[in-house]
């Protein structure tokens, strides 16, 4: 239960921090952008984990015990490794504590579900947090596709691909702790594209394996009425990393890399279209299209949506304002958008690999 205090008297949302790793600093840093939410706890496996992390952040107690961390605070965020957002978010619902769950929610459809029923059996919170949902970038294309501004949507094509360097133990390349470009990188643009265009009609796509048996990349396609939606993730390359959105009168491009993406562009031919888009590798891609912003380009309408911080502000905002308001899900990213994300991975995974 929220504190009395916190909301009698308006009081900031009191956040609690599961992890300590670069998500969780990113949280700590974005939160002190919110109004009506703070960070008052850490918790780590290792006390003295959890009291270095404290120390780089004003006013926030260290633990080494969730479920003590727990009855301190109004609702709290899981950072920790992908396996061990199940156990963690289960407990403290069961709790009646409100979750926000770092991507991905869990490692399954099948403990996606569960959450679900547990969430739902408590009446409790719980949002996965996919933080470019809430971008004001994404948002002013969910209105510029509602307002029909490039016609009938044709088509659909997003990369995100990073690549990284193989070590069969860290987070990226472990199966034992939830590895793989899908549950890193495929997820964002599936979610992007499940709150954009609601669910598909069907599924298709293909993915190849690392040494350690997770997807070092994978293709996927998500097929509309009427047109398809394709991405394209990896850990062995550097990738363009946009978003295009074509339909008959135009496209809109969510800039490189779009996960955070602060500019829109709309475009009204393939020529600027190409200039903003270059079909070059990772990075010639992005200094050519860096230059273009700089001349005038027919054709071409630019929307800045620049932003403080890192943008998980945002999410948080919403999650906060849900909490506080007494609901038990955030529209934009519902429990069975979570469910279906994972039912697409799992889908894509259930291939052969190459």
């Amino acid at each position: 239960m929220i504190h009395n205090d916190a909301t009698s008297r308006n009081l900031p949302l009191r956040w609690g921090l599961i992890g300590t790793g670069a998500i969780a600093t990113v949280f700590a840093q974005d939160i002190q952008l919110v109004a009506g939410a703070k960070l008052i706890a850490v918790c780590s496996r290792h006390i003295s984990t959890a009291r270095d992390f404290s120390a780089r952040f004003a006013d926030i107690r260290a633990y080494d015990d969730a479920s003590l961390m727990a009855r301190d605070v109004d609702a709290v965020y899981i950072a920790s490794t992908n396996v061990a957002h199940y156990e963690q978010a289960r407990s403290l619902l069961t709790a009646g504590k409100p979750v926000l769950v770092e991507k991905p929610l869990v490692t399954s459809s099948h403990e996606a579900r569960a959450l679900a029923a547990l969430a739902y059996a408590t009446q409790t919170f719980a949002m996965e947090a996919m933080w470019t949902a809430y971008l004001p970038a994404i948002d002013h294309v969910r209105t510029l596709l509602k307002n029909g501004v490039i016609g009938r949507i044709t088509g659909v094509s997003a990369e995100l691909a990073f690549k990284k360097p193989f070590d069969p133990g860290s987070r990226f390349f472990s199966q034992a702790l939830g590895g793989g470009a899908l549950y890193d990188l495929g997820i964002y643009p599936i979610a992007l594209m499940l709150t954009l265009f609601g669910s598909p009609k069907m599924v298709s796509g293909q993915w190849t394996a690392a040494s350690t048996g997770v997807d070092m990349s994978a293709h996927g396609k998500m097929h509309y009425a009427g047109f398809d939606a394709a991405f394209d993730c990896g850990f062995d390359r550097n990738g363009g990393n946009r978003l295009v959105i074509s339909g008959e009168t135009g496209s809109l491009i969510l800039e490189a890399p779009f996960l955070k993406a602060s500019r829109v562009f709309l475009t009204r031919n393939r020529i600027a279209q190409r200039l903003v888009a270059p079909t070059l590798p990772g990075r010639l891609s992005s200094i050519m299209s860096k230059i273009v912003r700089r001349l005038p380009v027919p054709g071409l309408k630019t929307f800045d949506h620049a932003f403080d911080g890192n943008g998980l502000q945002f999410e948080i905002a919403a999650a906060t304002r849900a909490i506080r308001s007494g609901a038990r899900e955030e529209s934009r990213m519902p429990l069975s958008a979570s469910i279906e994300a994972l039912e697409i991975i799992e889908a894509i995974r259930a291939q052969p690999a190459s």
